[in-house]
C-alpha cells in the first residue's frame, strides 16, 4: 500500500475531511490533497506529524509495515 492509500484510509477511518486534518495538524490542506492524489510526497517532518497524529509508525504511514 502506497503513502497516499494509506493517508486516505486513516483520514477515512476517523472520519476526518482534508481541512479538519489539516487543521488539526497544522498542515496545509492543499499538501494532503497533493499528497493523497501522488503528486508529491511528504517531508520528513510531514510524516512525523501524521505519526504521531494518527499515532502510527512512519514505516505504517510509508507502507513498510503493516
Amino acid at each position: 500500500m502506497q503513502f497516499s492509500d494509506r493517508l486516505r484510509e486513516l483520514r477515512n477511518i476517523n472520519n476526518l475531511s482534508q481541512m479538519q486534518l489539516s487543521q488539526a495538524t497544522g498542515i496545509s490542506q492543499s499538501a494532503i490533497a497533493k499528497w493523497e492524489l501522488n503528486k508529491t510526497e511528504p517531508t520528513a517532518s510531514a510524516l512525523i506529524v501524521l505519526a504521531k497524529f494518527f499515532d502510527e509508525s512512519v514505516d505504517y504511514l510509508l507502507g513498510l509495515a503493516e
